[in-house]
């Protein structure tokens, strides 16, 4: 069984994290920009992560 090393790993982002252009930001601010530009590359793990978090909240958090 051989293992090709030209395959993508998907543990990590295709693209580096650019924020070194923008030093005013805060610390929230960076956050947020890391998480939407995750988003734009790995919406797939994104959605399943808010549909999890949304089906335990409401299970939880059901008024009967």
């Amino acid at each position: 069984m051989t293992h090709d090393m030209n395959v993508q790993s998907h543990d990590r982002p295709s693209k580096p994290i650019h924020l070194a252009g923008q030093e005013a930001m805060s610390a929230g601010d960076a956050a947020i920009e890391c998480m939407k530009q995750y988003a734009q590359e790995r919406p797939e793990v994104v959605t399943l992560w808010a549909f999890g978090i949304g089906f335990v909240l409401g299970w939880k958090l059901k008024p009967w």
